[in-house]
């Protein structure tokens, strides 16, 4: 089979199953993962798929959700930078509230275990680490759970943090960008996820959102904001300096890390 046979197939695979990935498709054309790579960055340039860890999506699928396993492998590096720059928007012995992310818990596993902070939650991950924290107050946030997030949801949590008024809201998204006819901003694949997260940044005075620069451009089924509603992005070198520059004309404070 010709590269272009094989690419046909593979971009029909992925529309078929929703997604691919590389051990299966090269175990299925026998051919080496380094050609089935090959395979998908020539899709991907196309825009026909969209590259994700260990294989690919067809475009249009703007629901897609990686599970935390696989988002915990993502970008790991950029994330732990993230999350150490972060720590200097604590305020002192104030409130926060904390989203659950992969990049937020690198953000908390990264806080002074003498920390004296008051923290809100719906992130079970995120509350099971806070809990050994001796000098700090938890508020948990109930809801559904959500599993693939493993995040609460619902009424429950949208009354909470109706009642809330906190320092900070560290807050992540599956997507930002510059938003264009209304379209754009701050998206994450779930509706009840990004209503949440609405509630989130109306729960605290100022809002940082923590999130990699492969996010950036970005856009998810679910809107929840604007970059507007954000008062600093920490992001990482990835977004370029001309990119940063457009973020802040716009309201956005940016830190590269």
């Amino acid at each position: 089979m010709y590269a272009p046979e094989r690419q046909q197939e593979i971009l029909r695979l992925a529309r078929d199953r929703g997604r691919v990935d590389v051990p299966s498709l090269a175990e299925e054309f026998d051919v080496t993962p380094e050609t089935v790579r090959r395979d998908l960055k020539a899709l991907d340039r196309a825009g026909l798929i969209r590259r994700v860890h260990g294989g690919a999506i067809p475009t249009g699928r703007l629901d897609f959700e990686p599970d935390l396993t696989e988002r915990e492998a993502t970008a790991a590096d950029e994330k732990d930078r993230i999350a150490k720059t972060a720590l200097a928007e604590l305020p002192s012995d104030g409130s926060v509230v904390i989203d659950a992310g992969t990049t937020t818990a690198r953000f908390v596993a990264a806080l002074p275990l003498d920390s004296r902070l008051t923290v809100v939650t719906h992130a079970l991950p995120i509350a099971a680490r806070l809990a050994e924290y001796p000098d700090l107050t938890l508020h948990l946030v109930g809801g559904r759970l959500r599993h693939r997030t493993r995040a609460a949801v619902g009424e429950w949590a949208l009354s909470a943090y109706g009642d809330i008024n906190a320092d900070v809201t560290f807050i992540a998204a599956n997507g930002f960008s510059l938003a264009d006819n209304g379209k754009g901003g701050l998206t994450t694949p779930d509706l009840a996820e990004a209503a949440v997260k609405r509630a989130m940044i109306r729960a605290a005075r100022r809002v940082v959102l923590l999130a990699d620069s492969s996010k950036f451009g970005q856009a998810h089924f679910a809107r929840f904001g604007e970059l507007a509603d954000v008062d600093m992005l920490i992001t990482d070198q990835g977004l370029s300096p001309e990119d940063a520059r457009a973020i802040e004309r716009a309201g956005t404070e940016v830190v590269r890390a």
